[in-house]
């Protein structure tokens, strides 16, 4: 007799969300002589948005970064200890970079489209993928849009300059031209920092939406992004040196309402930082 062991969907989501998608185990990053990051230890789980807070200064965005080897692009970059996607340690020297960043994309602090229309924009990584199908390539386009929720504002102007949209706007066509490469986490530093609130509330309601098929880890200073946006939260700090440290890391609703960590408390109600 067979048996049926599949579970309901929503129940298939709660295991997701529990499985581990990025690790990073006693993790130490150099800028030549300098140490910018500390023993970092943590699991990223799937399909859930991590926030990552602290001072400025203290290594957020260096953190963030190691997660697709952005470092790598900084001369003298060295990093000590394992990082991995999947189980995969993403440091291994045969580690196909290009295809890493495919799988992890970055959204940046400043929208930064390219001089090209929003078609083109969204359309180029698919391009460099090796896509050459119009139609294959239109359809990527308005699906990529639609997850970005800015298909039905610029569905008739795909042929317009993405630097004619606005703040807000550029920041989805942004996230849209990540999505289009098909990645499996997104990584986004400060990504409403220029935002005005409209459009910070926009990103974080599409963060929670693409959070149901990616996982997402976000930089910010906003104590109140963080605690509305993310599942999981860290918070960092400088040490005496300079070195960036993990204080503590865990759900977010305890560490914004029951902080084991002093220096996690006195962070969010303002008494430093």
């Amino acid at each position: 007799m067979d048996i049926n062991i599949a579970l309901p969907e929503n129940e298939i989501k709660s295991v997701e969300r529990c499985m581990t998608k990025l690790k990073a185990e006693k993790v130490n990053l150099f800028y030549g002589t300098f140490q910018a990051l500390r023993n970092i230890t943590l699991d990223i789980p799937s399909c859930a948005i991590t926030a990552i807070i602290g001072p400025s200064g203290c290594g957020k965005s260096s953190m963030l970064r190691l997660f697709n080897r952005m470092n790598d692009l900084i001369p003298g970059t060295r990093v000590e200890g394992n990082v991995e996607l999947d189980g995969i340690q993403i440091y291994n020297p045969k580690i196909d970079v290009v295809e890493l960043r495919k799988r992890v994309g970055m959204v940046f602090q400043k929208p930064n489209p390219f001089p090209m229309s929003i078609f083109d924009n969204v359309a180029y990584g698919p391009k460099r993928h090796g896509i050459k199908s119009r139609g294959e390539l239109e359809e990527i386009v308005e699906k990529s849009l639609k997850h970005a929720a800015l298909w039905e504002e610029v569905k008739d102007k795909l042929n317009q300059s993405g630097l004619a949209l606005s703040g807000g706007q550029q920041q989805r066509l942004c996230i849209a031209r990540v999505l289009a490469v098909e990645p499996e986490v997104i990584l986004m530093d400060e990504p409403c920092s220029a935002l005005d609130p409209v459009a910070t509330l926009k990103i974080e309601d599409l963060m929670r939406s693409l959070a149901e098929d990616y996982t997402i880890i976000i930089v910010t200073h906003n104590m109140q992004q963080a605690a509305r946006a993310s599942d999981t939260a860290a918070f960092m700090m400088m040490e005496p040196d300079r070195a960036g440290v993990l204080v503590e890391y865990g759900p977010t609703t305890q560490l914004f309402t029951n902080p084991k960590d002093k220096r996690t408390e006195d962070y969010i109600t303002g008494r430093f930082g």
